[in-house]
């Protein structure tokens, strides 16, 4: 019998991952007319306020403790993750960072194991994170890069997937607080843009209205701030509230691959041998983290035939 709420998070982490996959070609256009910091301020901004009118009724806390924890993931998953992100693509290469910002479900596995209750580390964990990272690299650098560091850039990239990590333990927290999904993530932006209001002052950033009135960037904003933030962030934080934080996090090894199917079909880029072969790894490091492989299974049955002989 198919387990709804797993079907369910599957199915709302898939169609995250799709979306996000898809991000960069908007992003691409709209660094033509505006900075960095100024897409992640609009974009959070139309997605606070889309989900203030979709679900308004006001998130009331009174236990110190929970707010704390939404000022974190605000803290890690909007302001700290995309400004270490966008610095990090101005210091090293845009393929650094993508593999780099991959090992993010290796670090969700680790904080999870010691923060969360009933999330512990596998052997299908680790195996399929070797195969999705060597994937992953295949794709990022495809036969055209050359591998270089850049200690500061990577640096960033790293501290940006540990952010990440520890954003997914706190919204598994607090999804155990049972408040709506979208008020909690509403909540999230609310103190992600709070953050980020201190640090403008020292980026590029500036309210310009003349490039909105382009029906291309307006489009592309509003992808960005209602599927990709609103939307998107609210079918995550389902994910991880019916999967886990470790389970949803494995997803993120889709994104290379979502990169590449987007750029042959929309920009009709060529896909080489090294692609297909990075993509293929990726899927079954994916399959592998989330056991849909039979890797273990005989082990797993006849520990589980023993334990239950020993219970009668």
């Amino acid at each position: 019998m198919i387990d709804q709420d797993n079907l369910t998070g599957h199915l709302a982490a898939i169609f995250t991952i799709l979306v996000w996959g898809t991000t960069f070609a908007s992003t691409k256009i709209l660094l033509t007319a505006f900075t960095p910091i100024e897409i992640l301020v609009f974009r959070f901004t139309i997605g606070f306020i889309a989900l203030s009118l979709v679900y308004p009724k006001r998130l009331s806390i009174s236990n110190r403790h929970e707010e704390l924890l939404f000022m974190g993931a605000g803290l890690c998953g909007v302001t700290l993750y995309f400004l270490l992100e966008n610095i990090a693509l101005t210091y090293t290469y845009t393929s650094n960072v993508g593999v780099i910002i991959s090992i993010a479900p290796f670090f969700t596995a680790i904080l999870a194991h010691f923060f969360l209750a009933g999330e512990k580390l596998s052997a299908h964990f680790f195996i399929g994170f070797v195969a999705a990272i060597m994937g992953i690299f295949l794709i990022s650098f495809n036969g055209t890069t050359v591998l270089q560091l850049n200690p500061l850039g990577d640096l960033l990239a790293v501290l940006a997937a540990l952010v990440w990590a520890i954003y997914s333990v706190l919204t598994k927290k607090i999804s155990a607080f049972g408040y709506h999904t979208i008020q909690t993530t509403r909540r999230i932006f609310f103190y992600g843009l709070l953050f980020i209001i201190p640090t403008l002052p020292f980026f590029d950033f500036h309210w310009r209205l003349a490039p909105f009135y382009q029906p291309v960037y307006l489009l592309n904003l509003l992808f960005l701030g209602l599927l990709a933030s609103a939307v998107c962030f609210v079918t995550w934080n389902l994910a991880v509230k019916r999967l886990g934080a470790t389970k949803t996090s494995v997803y993120i090894y889709m994104v290379p691959v979502i990169t590449v199917v987007t750029s042959v079909i929309v920009l009709n880029e060529k896909i080489t041998w090294m692609a297909i072969s990075g993509t293929l790894l990726t899927l079954l490091g994916l399959l592998i983290s989330e056991k849909r492989l039979p890797f273990g299974k005989k082990q797993n049955d006849q520990v589980a035939i023993k334990k239950q002989h020993v219970e009668t």
